[in-house]
């Protein structure tokens, strides 16, 4: 973790135990999200002392139940509008980058062995392509020996993040799934695909079934050892999905020109950029009812910010941009109590953590 990242986060955490004791927080959201939250909670209540509670039950359930104030904080794979988050009085903030991968249980053949384009994917789950050994993916996989096998699609049945950014990935590959499909939290399937609910029942689906392709966040796939499909991006380049190719998405984004973190990861320019590129984003009152828990929950993700790395791993998530992560500190401290008072916490602790 960078020197400048800490610093930039370090003003606004603060480490008291006095502050941490005894304190319990709420999230709900995204299933994506679910491996990362759960793995930064385990690790910082060893020194912080707090309990979180997460609900993995989908990015639109995560942002309803903190517009409804029911949670401390919700989480989703898209972020709100600049509109949405005004009516509700919301702030909403990236807390990490990762990928949505096209998972596969394909005899015969090895992970990131299968190259799939954008459109043959928008082909496979508008169901355009039905048999793994399809004359189309063939001619893009010249040296495999794809099985006469009917090809299983596996998709969610909840409003997800992850599908919001698959078909938005699909809505800029291929014409005729915009015009057909689009993009959105969720999609009217094409008939003959296998609905489910989260990322562990996608996970699950395409394990137990010869021949299935489905859609999950990448942590999802390193935890579970799933293979994926590699993809070719807007460079023409077959990649797999690994933490260079999500850095090298962002790093060709508004995000690190400007901090425009609002925008979509998906088929960004770059040699090793992966085309599926997203973000997980927390959201918290601009306007608290309960100051104690929001001020708990916005130490809890700067602590993620600076020590999230070494608390679940390199290998799943990538940091954020410097400017990106000094966007999200203006932001912070620009939330107040219900009496209009900013938000208070201890910089002299916040300097101390370790």
């Amino acid at each position: 973790m960078s020197y400048s990242k800490k610093i930039i986060f370090a003003a606004i955490v603060a480490a008291s135990p006095a502050l941490y004791a005894q304190t319990s927080l709420t999230g709900a959201g995204s299933s994506a999200a679910e491996i990362l939250y759960t793995s930064m909670a385990s690790a910082y209540s060893k020194s912080a002392n707090v309990n979180l509670s997460y609900q993995s039950n989908s990015s639109t359930e995560g942002v309803a139940q903190v517009k409804n104030r029911k949670v401390d904080f919700g989480a989703t794979d898209v972020a709100l509008s600049a509109d949405e988050r005004k009516a509700a009085k919301l702030l909403c903030f990236p807390t990490a980058v990762s990928g949505i991968v096209p998972v596969i249980n394909l005899p015969g053949v090895s992970s990131g062995q299968l190259k799939l384009t954008g459109e043959l994917l928008a082909d496979i789950f508008s169901r355009k392509i039905t048999k793994w050994n399809d004359p189309k993916l063939q001619a893009v996989n010249p040296d495999l020996a794809l099985p006469a096998l009917a090809i299983t699609v596996v998709t969610r049945q909840d409003g997800s993040g992850s599908t919001y950014n698959f078909s938005d990935y699909l809505s800029k590959s291929s014409a005729q799934w915009k015009a057909g499909y689009g993009s959105n939290y969720s999609i009217t399937w094409a008939a003959g695909t296998t609905p489910v609910k989260g990322s562990s029942g996608a996970v699950a689906a395409v394990k137990q079934t010869a021949g299935a392709i489905g859609y999950v966040d990448f942590q999802y796939v390193a935890k579970n050892k799933l293979s994926f499909a590699s993809l070719k991006n807007r460079d023409g380049k077959f990649v797999s999905p690994t933490g260079a190719g999500f850095s090298s998405a962002m790093n060709n984004s508004g995000w690190a020109s400007k901090g425009a973190y609002e925008e979509m990861l998906t088929d960004k320019p770059g040699a090793a950029s992966w085309p599926i590129t997203a973000s997980t984003y927390a959201i918290v009152p601009q306007v608290s009812s309960t100051p104690d828990k929001t001020v708990a929950a916005i130490k809890f993700f700067t602590w993620g910010f600076v020590h999230g790395d070494d608390a679940v791993g390199n290998t799943a998530f990538v940091r954020l941009p410097d400017n990106v992560q000094g966007r999200i500190f203006g932001e912070l401290t620009t939330i107040t109590d219900s009496a209009g008072a900013p938000l208070k916490w201890s910089l002299t602790d916040a300097l101390k953590m370790r």
